[in-house]
């Protein structure tokens, strides 16, 4: 019997196969996202993301505008997609009806701006180091393995340590490294929806996760203005803080 995942993995190139990953474990990314992180051009990025699509390995939509008009494309995994990814991490296959529910999850959630914010900072990222040798994006994990029991830490650490499930929810967690230097880091996006006093109030959540590990990694909050950068430096000034906030 012919196998598709077989016979699609000769047509696949290493920047197909990392942005197959990104969106199997990110859900969605716009056009000018996966452009900006992985092609030279957008007509360049636009052409291998119609031949993508030609081949079912992705699907796409493209939300309304409220003023009129639309958003450009925002493409998901696909079930062919999916197979893909999960045959290459040797685990086991998606169920079949996996992508028809996470494109319908998107295409009518009022989370989407909030994971593309998200999406929007990592992939900005992975585009600087495009243009900026000595840089690199070297790990990329999403809010559902960020709360995974044992998710940071290592063999070393003891069975109760390892089987921690963190109460804190990073939005995303990335690992940069610049000149030889590496930092883990958490990302908490902000839209400005929530009370100051709320965004401030998660940095209790990793103290309590970094007392658990006893190691500790910076926490940067991504605001939407410089105005709110501002409001919520004053707030956080109110906060005895034990681990490395930044703020941006």
């Amino acid at each position: 019997m012919d196998d598709p995942v077989l016979r699609v993995q000769s047509q696949l190139t290493g920047r197909d196969r990392v942005l197959l990953g990104w969106l199997y474990d990110h859900s969605v990314l716009t056009s000018f996202q996966v452009a900006t992180a992985l092609f030279p051009s957008l007509d360049f990025c636009q052409r291998r993301l119609r031949t993508l699509y030609r081949l079912r390995l992705v699907a796409r939509f493209r939300p309304q505008r409220a003023d009129g008009g639309s958003y450009p494309y925002h493409y998901v995994i696909d079930q062919l997609g999916a197979e893909v990814v999960a045959a290459s991490r040797d685990e086991r296959p998606p169920r079949r009806d996996h992508a028809r529910v996470e494109r319908r999850r998107w295409t009518s959630t009022r989370s989407l701006t909030h994971r593309l914010g998200v999406n929007g900072f990592f992939t900005d990222l992975a585009g600087h180091t495009r243009t900026h040798p000595g840089t690199g994006l070297l790990e990329w994990l999403p809010e559902v393995v960020c709360q995974r029991a044992g998710a940071f830490t290592s063999r070393q650490d003891p069975g109760l340590v390892r089987a921690y499930q963190p109460r804190v929810r990073p939005d995303g967690y990335g690992r940069w490294v610049e000149n030889g230097v590496e930092v883990p880091f958490f990302v908490e996006y902000d839209t400005g929806a929530e009370q100051l006093s709320i965004l401030a109030g998660k940095v209790d959540g990793y103290q309590e996760l970094f007392g658990t590990l006893e190691r500790a990694w910076p926490v940067l909050f991504w605001l939407p203005s410089a105005a709110r950068e501002r409001n919520l430096r004053r707030v956080l000034a109110d906060v005895p803080l034990a681990v490395p906030v930044a703020t941006g």
